[in-house]
C-alpha cells in the first residue's frame, strides 16, 4: 500500500481499515467519538468499524445532510460526557466536517462563525486540539485531506472554517468501504469530486502542484465515474473515484471558485435540503461558460482531456448518471436564486474564481444552471 505525505498523512488502500486500532494507538487515542450518520449505522458499516476499535468507542450518528452548529454542539457535548480523547470522522464529508468541527472545539470556545474565514477566524485558530482520524465512505468531498470545514452556524449561514490546523491528523482510505453505494449517491459524490478538480485547474494562483494534481483527479474520475455508477462493485472504478476525490481536495490550495460561493449559500437552504455535489454538478456547465475567456489556454486543454467542449461534455455527463437537468428540478425557487446572489459575494470562495463575478454575475449563473 502507499504511503503519501503531502499536507496530510494519507494511508491508501483496499482493506486498510482494518488498520484503524494500529493508527489510533499511534495517536495515543483510547476513547475515539465516532462521528457519522443514521445511514451508516443502518448499514452495518458503524459496528464494523466499532467492533475493530473495541468497547471504548462512543458514537455520534445525528449528523445532518448539510452539517449544522446544532449537531457539532450535540456531539462535542457527548464527547465531553463521554470521556473521549480523540475523533473518528466516519462517512461522507457531511460527517468529517462535523468532526473537524467538534474537533475544533476540544480546544477552542464557540461559536463557530467567530472561526469561519470571511469572519478573520483563520489566525484564531490553533493546534491544541484532539487527534482526528478521517475515514472516508463516500468519493466525494475529499474533506479527509481537506483543511476546511463547511458548517451551517446558528446564524443560518453555510461557512467555511479554514485553518492548517483543521487537516485531519490521518487520512484513511479505503475504496473497499464505498462498495456497493448506490448509483445516485455515487454520481451526486463523483462529481463533486470532478468538480473540486476542474475548478482548482481554473483557479488562477500560482500552484503547479496542485494543478497537476487537479488534472490528474479529473482524468480519473472523468475516466471511472460511469463505470462507478453502472457497478457498485467495480474494483478498478472505486479505487480511480477514491483518488480523484482526495486529488481534488489536495488541490483546494489553489483556491475553489463560483460553482463553491453559490453551492454553500444553497446548501445553507433548510427547505429543500439540497445535496453538494448535485449543486456543484449542476452549476458546473455554466460556471464554465462564465469562466471561458477568462481561462484562455486551459479551456482547451480541458477540451483536450473531456474530449469535446467542457461545458457540453459535463452536462452530457450529467444526464447520462442522472443528475436533476436544472435548479429548479431541484426546488430552487426564483427568490431563493435572488437571496443566493447576494450571499456567494460573502462567500470564501468568491474571490478565488477566475473572473471576479458580480451580483448580478451570480444571479445570470443560477438563472443559467436553472
Amino acid at each position: 500500500m502507499s504511503r503519501i505525505n503531502y499536507l496530510t498523512r494519507i494511508e491508501f488502500g483496499e482493506g486498510e481499515i482494518a488498520r484503524l486500532p494500529e493508527f489510533l494507538a499511534g495517536l495515543g487515542v483510547k476513547r475515539p467519538l465516532i462521528a457519522t450518520d443514521k445511514g451508516l449505522v443502518a448499514s452495518g458499516l458503524v459496528a464494523r468499524v466499532g467492533g475493530l476499535i473495541g468497547p471504548g468507542a462512543v458514537v455520534f450518528d445525528e449528523t445532518p445532510a448539510n452539517p449544522t452548529e446544532e449537531a457539532v454542539v450535540a456531539a462535542k457535548r457527548l464527547y465531553d460526557d463521554a470521556g473521549c480523547d480523540g475523533i473518528v470522522g466516519l462517512g461522507g464529508g457531511s460527517s468529517m466536517d462535523l468532526a473537524k468541527a467538534v474537533r475544533l472545539l476540544t480546544g477552542h470556545d464557540g461559536p463557530l462563525e467567530h472561526y469561519a474565514a470571511i469572519a478573520g477566524g483563520v489566525g484564531r485558530i490553533h493546534g491544541d486540539i484532539c487527534p482526528l482520524i478521517a475515514v472516508p465512505t463516500t468519493s466525494g468531498t475529499g474533506s479527509e485531506v481537506g483543511r476546511a470545514a463547511v458548517i451551517v452556524t446558528a446564524g443560518g449561514r453555510k461557512l467555511g472554517i479554514i485553518s492548517d490546523f483543521m487537516f485531519p491528523s490521518l487520512a484513511l482510505c479505503d475504496p473497499e468501504l464505498t462498495y456497493g453505494l448506490p448509483p445516485p449517491l455515487t454520481a451526486a459524490t463523483g462529481m463533486d469530486a470532478i468538480a473540486h478538480c476542474l475548478e482548482t485547474f481554473m483557479a488562477p494562483a500560482f500552484n503547479p502542484p496542485a494543478e497537476a494534481i487537479a488534472l490528474h483527479g479529473l482524468s480519473c474520475g472523468f475516466g471511472a465515474i460511469r463505470a462507478a455508477v453502472a457497478d457498485g462493485a467495480d474494483r478498478t472504478a472505486r479505487r480511480e473515484m477514491m483518488v480523484a476525490a482526495l486529488e481534488g481536495a489536495l488541490a483546494f490550495q489553489k483556491g475553489l471558485g463560483t460553482v463553491h460561493a453559490l453551492s454553500h449559500p444553497l446548501g445553507a437552504i433548510r427547505e429543500p435540503i439540497l445535496h453538494h455535489g448535485t449543486l456543484n454538478a449542476v452549476l458546473m456547465p455554466a460556471v464554465l461558460r462564465f469562466n471561458r475567456d477568462a481561462i484562455g489556454p486551459k479551456w482547451d486543454e480541458l477540451a483536450r482531456r473531456l474530449g469535446g467542449a467542457p461545458d457540453q461534455v459535463i452536462a452530457s455527463l450529467n444526464a447520462e448518471i442522472g443528475m436533476p437537468s436544472g435548479l429548479r428540478a431541484m426546488g430552487v425557487t426564483e427568490a431563493m436564486m435572488e437571496a443566493v446572489s447576494h450571499a456567494a459575494l460573502e462567500d470564501h470562495c468568491h474571490l478565488t474564481n477566475p473572473r471576479l463575478a458580480s451580483r448580478s454575475d451570480y444571479l445570470g449563473i443560477l438563472m443559467d444552471a436553472a
